[in-house]
């Protein structure tokens, strides 16, 4: 599977189109919903039943207001933090429904109990709407023409593939910015545990004393821009990281993950100054990049061991061997409908790279220039 392949038009926003949306006075008759693929995955199962249970608890209208408000004033919500600060009685089933909904998420992720609950919700539309809300979840698959919705008896609708929404309409969804900090904390302890060099890894003495006394080069990346970030109105902001990977000082594959939070929306140009490549933990002068997005289904522990069963095979031969091509083929087939989107690319990054670098795939730009680290 080449990279050319793995790139991707981004899904359209999704909206309420051909749905009558019900009134305060009551329910309007519900729209059979689309019938979706086969195969659901965990995390939108769980999703989808934290959703059914929020609907069916908003029909309590005390209960509709103060999560109008709550949620309203502060943007993405936690889910459980808003079930177990409810002040009205008609949320306590729905506390104990999405503690379920946020172990099933944890598990499918690959992630432990401590990274506390995952899923969020927030509001769009026409929030001063007198309608009663609906609460929708993301589709599983990026190019999906609709999305499944419940008004608050239950009931199924279809939103459709055009524009925003303009009526009140709870999403709920997972916090890819904190999945993805807790994943790349997974993706590193794994491939180490598995022999891959990450930062998980303890650096050779040698080499850690070398830097302790000098300091070190980085490609820094002083801007960045992406022509799609692989995101829909209705998933909110993309959670995008890179995977990079070279050889370490002890001659085997190593990786390093690093997070970009800031990368939001397609089209614009972010000034970031961050970190990409530590030359001083690589053998030779070259890395490679792979850019991806976490649509809220990726398992870390699985990508883990794609990653590193890929990488394993790969002997320090004398000579730089491009690695972008086996961290692409190794990720399963499933990871590309609505887990780890395959954003961009880039082979051969040296220590000496500055300027603007495309992408392989045309979707992403980044601008280097190199920066020396000092030891204190």
């Amino acid at each position: 599977m080449s990279v050319r392949k793995q790139l991707r038009t981004a899904a359209c926003g999704l909206a309420l189109t051909g749905v009558l949306v019900a009134t305060a006075q009551g329910p309007a008759a519900a729209t059979p919903a689309a019938s979706g693929p086969a195969e659901v995955s965990p995390v939108t199962a769980a999703e989808d039943a934290a959703a059914r249970a929020l609907a069916r608890s908003l029909a309590d209208t005390a209960w509709r207001t103060e999560a109008g408000r709550t949620v309203v004033r502060g943007g993405e919500t936690g889910l459980a933090a808003l079930a177990d600060g409810a002040r009205s009685r008609a949320a306590a089933p729905l506390a104990a429904e999405v503690a379920a909904a946020d172990r099933s998420v944890l598990a499918a992720k690959g992630l432990g109990a401590g990274t506390g609950g995952l899923l969020t919700v927030s509001l769009t539309g026409d929030v001063d709407s007198r309608r009663a809300p609906l609460v929708a979840v993301a589709p599983s698959d990026d190019e999906a023409g609709a999305v499944t919705a419940y008004d608050t008896a239950g009931r199924r609708h279809t939103l459709s593939a055009t524009e925003a929404p303009e009526a009140p309409v709870y999403v709920v969804g997972v916090d890819g910015e904190k999945a993805v900090e807790a994943g790349m904390a997974v993706l590193e302890r794994e491939l180490a545990a598995a022999g891959v060099s990450t930062a998980a890894a303890p650096a050779p003495a040698a080499a850690a004393a070398g830097t302790a006394a000098t300091g070190f080069w980085t490609s820094r990346i002083t801007s960045v821009r992406l022509a799609d970030d692989k995101e829909t109105w209705i998933k909110g902001d993309a959670e995008i990281f890179s995977i990079v990977s070279g050889f370490g000082l002890d001659g085997k594959v190593r990786v390093d993950t690093v997070t970009h939070p800031y990368l939001n929306d397609a089209g614009t140009t972010y000034y970031p100054n961050q970190i990409l490549v530590n030359w001083s933990q690589y053998k030779y002068n070259l890395a490679d990049t792979v850019m991806m997005e976490d649509d809220g289904d990726t398992d870390y522990s699985a990508l883990a061991k794609a990653i590193a069963a890929a990488l394993l095979t790969i002997a320090d031969l004398g000579a730089y061997v491009p690695l972008v091509d086996p961290v692409v083929d190794a990720i399963p087939s499933s990871f590309w409908t609505d887990d780890a989107d395959f954003v961009d690319a880039w082979y051969t990054l040296a220590r000496e790279t500055t300027g603007t670098r495309d992408g392989a795939g045309g979707n992403g730009r980044f601008t280097f220039d190199r920066y020396w680290v000092s030891a204190l």
